[in-house]
């Protein structure tokens, strides 16, 4: 009896030492021998499944910032060399070449399928070829179908299939402190995504177009983002980035986007006609300072004053004169030059609108038929006056 005590500790200890050994020096034998049969490939398929989607952290932007980044494309523009021998610096210390051809960056929007793209005016101009890369590498040459100066705008074609387009959004809508996100290809290191809000909303007199109602922005905006996309939180398109204020050529915090409304159409204007058709009623007009309004007697301290008027032009017709200071058009308040361009500019050629005018201290309203906003730089010129203006309505 006391043999078979003595036989049956032993096996219990060198038994308990293998399973010791096992556990310290390959664990994994253990955990496949358990669980019932066929218990083990269940559990080995649930360890390597891969869990759900995560879905965005609190306060981010990537649903956004997915559903636009598709549609903004990068635009690349040769422009034929500068007429000239070259700068010294070119032809002896390795610096550029005047005569080599300008390669110019910037971005866009498409904004439909059939391959119609949003972009600067300026960032094309001069162009002898343009090329459109998109964010999934395909690239296309592109062909002009028009071009806007005065909003700074132009429209490109591309053809290729299953285009990704980026829908319009409703910046009427948009508040100040809205976050917003500025997509483009800053400085060509590729498709960048930086995030702000609205600084300001219609900000008018900056001296950059000719007709300006900026949605105004501190996301980063830098040199290439020039035409690509300002969308809201949902991923709709706001605006046209196009200008910045720097005194370094980087970002300093505002930019500058042609609000959605205008983009859209002054796009089917130009795709209709290949040019923008505007009202016209042949004014020069001048903001009223408070200095202008104490020296004249006015009773108003702000607003437009028109300073000259076109003979036989839309307005004199309606019999508007120089010196008549002018407080809506079709209803709506004018207080500046900028407001008036806009308010006139948006009306239909041959339409007959009421203006409110002042006049030697009594308001009076006129009848104008709108003419058609002429092309080309000089847009008004009254001879006997000597007045000349590109930005007249």
């Amino acid at each position: 009896m006391r043999r078979f005590w003595l036989i049956f500790a032993q096996a219990t200890t060198i038994a308990l030492g293998v399973v010791f050994a096992v556990r310290m020096l390959a664990p994994q034998w253990l955990e496949r021998s358990a669980g019932a049969p066929g218990q083990t490939a269940v559990l080995q398929l649930l360890q390597a499944a891969p869990g759900p989607a995560a879905a965005p952290a609190a306060g981010s932007y990537s649903g956004a910032a997915q559903k636009a980044m598709p549609a903004v494309v990068s635009v690349t523009t040769t422009r034929a060399p500068k007429p000239g021998r070259g700068s010294l610096s070119g032809r002896f210390f390795g610096g550029s070449d005047a005569r080599a051809p300008t390669v110019g960056l910037g971005s866009g929007v498409i904004v439909s399928p059939t391959g119609y793209v949003l972009t600067n005016n300026h960032v094309i101009e001069g162009a002898e070829e343009i090329e459109v890369k998109l964010a999934d590498g395909r690239e296309a040459a592109a062909q002009v179908v028009g071009r806007d100066p005065d909003t700074d705008l132009a429209v490109l074609k591309i053809k290729l299939r299953d285009l990704p387009t980026l829908a319009f959004g409703d910046e009427t809508k948009a508040r100040v402190g809205d976050v917003v996100l500025a997509i483009g290809y800053p400085f060509g290191v590729g498709q960048t995504v930086t995030q702000g809000i609205v600084s300001a909303l219609g900000r008018t007199q900056l001296g950059i177009n000719t007709f300006e109602n900026f949605i105004q922005t501190d996301a980063a905006i830098n040199p290439g983002n020039s035409g690509g996309a300002l969308v809201d939180v949902n991923g709709n398109l706001l605006g046209i980035n196009t200008a910045i204020f720097s005194r370094s050529g980087g970002s300093l915090g505002i930019g500058f986007a042609v609000p959605a409304s205008t983009a859209r159409n002054v796009l089917q204007q130009l795709v209709q006609s290949g040019h923008v058709v505007r009202g016209w009623i042949g004014v020069e007009p001048q903001d009223i300072s408070p200095q202008l309004a104490q020296a004249l007697s006015l009773p108003v301290a702000d607003g437009v004053i028109v300073a000259a008027v076109l003979r036989h032009g839309p307005a004199d017709r309606a019999g508007m004169r120089a010196g008549d200071v002018v407080l809506d058009v079709a209803g709506q308040a004018v207080r500046n030059t900028g407001q008036l361009l806009n308010a006139v500019a948006a009306l239909k050629p041959g339409s007959a609108t009421a203006v409110r005018i002042l006049r030697q201290g009594h308001e009076q309203q006129l009848r104008v038929k709108i003419g058609t906003r002429p092309q080309g730089p000089a847009m008004l010129r009254d001879e006997e006056s000597g007045s000349a203006g590109s930005g007249a309505p």
